[in-house]
């Protein structure tokens, strides 16, 4: 990747995580094209609305939280950051130190395409605790996991149609 600290792309991803820092999921989602796809261990794959309304919804739920980012690469097409999320897992009322490693894709500078990676079974040993520790790399748990992600999405959504 190339001139990673003046391309407009990687100006795009640092704009993406500042406002993620103070919690501005409104200029989040104008990183993003319309047709935008995300996806991650915890929900899955995102299409569109439905990913901007996940940022929307994380970030109005957000309990004692902070982001770090670095490590910010891009081109014209492809780019990468690596990413700190610390916060109360509302849930159980644990700390998470969740580390993500993030991919883009581009087209009209905007992202097209962001993929996170980190480690699921790491997450929810922190945020479950003994049980996500003994039960955490299940396939099984990992589906309900991702059904529980999605289903509080819908009910997000549903809330902000009703609105």
């Amino acid at each position: 990747m190339s001139d990673t600290h003046t391309h407009p792309n990687a100006q795009l991803i640092a704009r993406f995580y500042d406002a993620f820092q103070r919690r501005d999921a409104e200029t989040m989602v104008r990183c993003y094209a319309d047709d935008v796809v995300f996806s991650d261990p915890a929900f899955g794959e995102l299409v569109g609305e439905e990913a901007r309304d996940m940022w929307r919804m994380l970030v109005k739920h957000a309990q004692d939280f902070s982001l770090t980012f670095d490590g910010i690469e891009a081109d014209e097409r492809t780019g990468r950051a690596h990413w700190v999320a610390r916060y109360c897992f509302s849930q159980t009322g644990r700390d998470v130190v969740n580390r993500i490693d993030a991919k883009f894709r581009f087209r009209d500078g905007l992202i097209v395409e962001h993929r996170d990676h980190f480690d699921l079974w790491l997450w929810m040993r922190q945020a479950m605790g003994v049980r996500g520790a003994l039960f955490g790399w299940s396939p099984f748990v990992r589906r309900l996991l991702r059904q529980q992600a999605r289903r509080g999405l819908l009910m997000y959504r549903g809330q902000l149609h009703r609105d």
